[in-house]
């Protein structure tokens, strides 16, 4: 055994290391609640480590500048930090592939809502420096000689969202997917106008032998990657809960976690605690179902924060489902059971969390139903991903006839599980630890 250990602890030993530059950000590398390293450009990075057979070394940059000039100080294999394709950066450095189209939005601070291009001319504007926003403003000062801004060496996108929200400055330029995953923290910021077409983000690599063969690897990797479908899942884990920006939910919602959410933390917690949920799941379910409400009641019977059915809150040992702490706790011990009964199939844990919640709105029977499906389709049914395609198939006849459970409105799931998710990552930028 310990010879199988040692042969094991030699090969990994062995791997190439990829030392790559990257920012720390929401769309690009954070740390989640257990301090491990996650996001969108980090799952990329790792999945082309595994099937190439490297071990990777994070290397984290404060701004865009400094990624960049890190690349061009050779100090690193691989930038994978949300960087635009541009002439300038790829005259530089060797470009990979394009794994997401975006468009660079203007975006301003509540109070500022220029129309056009023209209506930028006398404003404070601030972009982060050496970035594609700068090449981009540089063509638009072409036709507007008077088009003036600032770039911030220091700052990412996300800092000056802040300035902005805060009145120190009154517009940016920002990619749409950044753009969209923050507005729901920044409610009060206005999204004006495109000031691009589709515009791709790719990795760079240095001038270097290496930096030439990783490209070319890069390239037929991500051919092959994008066809196995794991590309989609990653892209749904992290931008698939967005959904469509409401002005007056999202603020409404920050306005409740300041005054409504502190009176029911210390339930919420101690629900998390004793049923060994994260907590903030337990209250974005809750907002999701009641808005932390726990007389709510809707037309179908179910009543309270949690909005238990009868026959729920019996099996439950609710017996005031008006009392929020009985409420809470019987809507964590339910779902505590729902993640029991989901298939080991279902690997992902945050999938598992999806698959649950989906249970705890349509029922564990129509949830079996669409895995069976998945599999009578040829169908992954142990990834969310696919099961947000095949709950909607629920309600339609040509399926739900030759199904044990028959119809399910199969799309309200999927819509249930997108809001809390939606929810959850709005809460978790207030409370960062479970």
């Amino acid at each position: 055994m310990m010879a199988i250990l040692l042969l094991i602890a030699a090969l990994q030993a062995e791997k190439p290391c990829l030392t790559v530059l990257t920012r720390n950000a929401p769309t690009t590398v954070f740390y989640d609640a257990q301090n491990k390293p996650a996001g969108f450009e980090f799952d990329l990075v790792e999945a082309f480590a595994k099937d190439n057979g490297y071990k990777v070394e994070l290397r984290l940059k404060d701004s865009v500048q400094a990624v960049m000039n890190g690349m061009l100080a050779k100090e690193g294999d691989i930038a994978a930090a949300g960087l635009t394709k541009t002439a300038l950066r790829n005259r530089d450095l060797y470009t990979g592939p394009v794994y997401l189209e975006v468009t660079e939005e203007v975006v301003c601070r509540s109070g500022v809502h220029p129309k056009t291009v023209k209506d930028l001319v006398g404003l404070d504007i601030e972009v982060i420096a050496k970035s594609s926003y700068v090449e981009t403003l540089k063509r638009l000062q072409a036709t507007f000689p008077k088009l003036k801004w600032h770039e911030h060496k220091g700052y990412t996108t996300e800092h000056i969202f802040e300035r902005m929200q805060r009145k120190k400055i009154d517009c940016t330029i920002a990619d749409s997917h950044i753009v969209d995953l923050n507005r729901r923290y920044f409610p009060h910021l206005n999204v004006l106008f495109p000031v691009s077409g589709k515009e791709g983000l790719v990795w760079y690599f240095p001038k270097t032998p290496k930096g030439r063969a990783l490209m070319r690897q890069t390239h037929r990797w991500f051919a092959s990657f994008k066809k196995s479908g794991r590309f989609k899942q990653i892209k749904e884990r992290y931008f698939g809960h967005i959904v469509k920006f409401d002005y007056v939910d999202t603020a409404r919602y920050h306005a409740r976690i300041k005054k409504r959410l502190p009176k029911y933390l210390a339930s919420f917690h101690r629900g998390g605690k004793k049923y060994g949920i994260d907590w903030r799941v337990l209250a974005a379910q809750a907002y999701q179902e009641s808005h932390w409400n726990p007389r709510a009641k809707s037309p179908t019977g179910v009543r309270g924060m949690m909005m238990l059915t009868r026959s729920t809150a019996k099996a439950m040992d609710v017996k005031n489902r008006l009392n929020y702490r009985e409420s809470i706790d019987g809507g964590a011990r339910y779902l505590k059971q729902l993640l029991a009964r989901i298939p080991k199939d279902v690997k992902n844990e945050r999938d598992r969390y999806k698959f649950a919640l989906a249970a705890y709105n349509i029922g564990m029977g129509h949830l079996y139903d669409a895995i069976r499906l998945g599999k009578r389709l040829r169908v992954d049914p142990y990834k969310w991903h696919n099961m947000k395609t095949l709950l909607p198939k629920l309600a339609e006849r040509e399926y739900y006839k030759k199904l044990r459970y028959g119809y399910a409105r199969g799309s309200e799931p999927v819509k249930y599980v997108t809001r809390i998710e939606n929810y959850l990552d709005i809460l978790i930028h207030y409370y960062p630890k479970p």
